[in-house]
């Protein structure tokens, strides 16, 4: 029984790769194990660790160790020594890691550095932040690529990989989105306290490479989504370097009946207030995926997310950090009320244990190799 360590560090990746786990525990051929880490440990943030804990499953390790600094650098050294302490223990055959996060970089970093079998879910993409070059960095160190589409694999053969090790999946989270096992309306109101009839959601994070003017730009977004005279539902941004002015320029919601402030909300839930919002506005990676599946019409606010999107994305729009902008935006949004496909249809667990059980997987060397593409001359 090969032993599959799956390593999540933020509520998002959990969600992403939640279906693949499960599916993992419940076959006979492997067994499951997750290291949970990073902003799931911070209090803050919500505490996102108990939300893994009460799926059950046989093999979780909490690393509770862990000093969250808020420094990327240190943070992702302090992974990577407590990783390989719990790697060394458990001798897992694959480490899967799912993105562009300093967890998944340090998966791969140990996967790597011990000669363990990486696979790595979502390299590839664009991600116009530091996050995109975590994600290249990624791809480097893994042995296996679970891309979302065909863009996604031309980048990593660009990247010098070897074609047989890239596998087109989709997006895992979209096998969820479009299961019937998930929550009706009213019982994610009634959970979240949520009176809204109709409302908007808003997620923006924080743009590390772009920290100088970050009170300003997210200023300018609080002031429009306040002066839109809309009801929103406000989930906390991530933990990066900055997140702390996004917070207190939230304060301002305070005590407004237009503003319902979680700190996080469950997967399963948050996809459901996404299925039934008016629309989805700021720089989350929600808005750029999720959203289309649904026919949400999405609000792309800032860099974060540049050069991920193509007109096949017909149910956003782009805008700056400017107010004017943003309000002509919101006016706008029943005009992109329009879905969109371009990262899968829903099969990607099925896709993923196919890869699992194929012998080929489990054949490829450790030592790779960098193919070069022809060169024009």
């Amino acid at each position: 029984m090969k032993k599959i360590l799956f390593i999540t560090g933020t509520r998002a990746d959990y969600g992403k790769i939640k279906s693949l786990i499960k599916a993992v525990e419940a076959s006979a051929d492997f067994e499951a194990f997750i290291f949970v880490s990073g902003m799931h440990l911070i209090d803050k943030f919500g505490n996102t660790y108990e939300e893994v804990l009460k799926d059950g499953y046989r093999n979780v390790y909490v690393d509770f160790s862990q000093a969250n600094r808020g420094i990327m650098s240190y943070d992702l050294g302090n992974v990577i020594c407590n990783l390989t302490g719990y790697v060394s223990k458990v001798c897992p055959d694959m480490i899967v890691v799912h993105g562009d996060r300093i967890d998944a970089l340090a998966g791969a970093i140990v996967g790597a550095l011990n000669n363990i079998r990486v696979a790595h879910i979502e390299g590839g993409e664009l991600s116009g932040t530091i996050d995109e070059s975590m994600r290249h960095a990624i791809t480097k160190f893994a042995h296996l690529h679970l891309v979302c589409n065909q863009e996604a694999k031309q980048r990593l053969i660009q990247l010098g990989e070897e074609q047989e090790r890239i596998h087109i999946v989709g997006s895992p989270d979209i096998d969820i989105m479009l299961s019937d096992s998930l929550p009706s309306i009213e019982q994610t109101k009634e959970r979240y306290d949520i009176s809204f009839e109709e409302y908007a959601l808003l997620m923006y994070h924080p743009v590390t490479t772009e920290f100088e003017g970050m009170k300003e730009r997210i200023s300018q977004i609080v002031s429009a989504v306040i002066d839109s005279g809309k009801k929103y539902v406000v989930i906390y941004p991530n933990n990066d370097y900055g997140s702390e002015i996004i917070l207190a320029e939230y304060e301002r919601f305070k005590g407004s009946s237009d503003f319902r402030i979680f700190p996080s909300v469950r997967f399963e839930y948050f996809l459901v207030l996404l299925q039934h919002a008016d629309f989805m506005i700021g720089n989350s990676s929600a808005g750029i995926r999720e959203t289309g599946i649904y026919g949400i019409p999405a609000i792309d606010i800032g860099s974060r997310q540049a050069g991920r999107y193509t007109n096949l994305n017909a149910n956003i729009q782009h805008v700056s950090e400017k107010k004017e902008e943003i309000l002509n935006a919101i006016s706008h949004v029943e005009n992109y009320r329009k879905k969109c496909f371009s990262y899968g249809r829903g099969d990607s667990t099925e896709r993923f244990m196919e890869i699992l059980n194929d012998p080929k997987s489990w054949s490829f060397k450790i030592q790779k190799s960098f193919i070069d593409m022809p060169i024009d001359h």
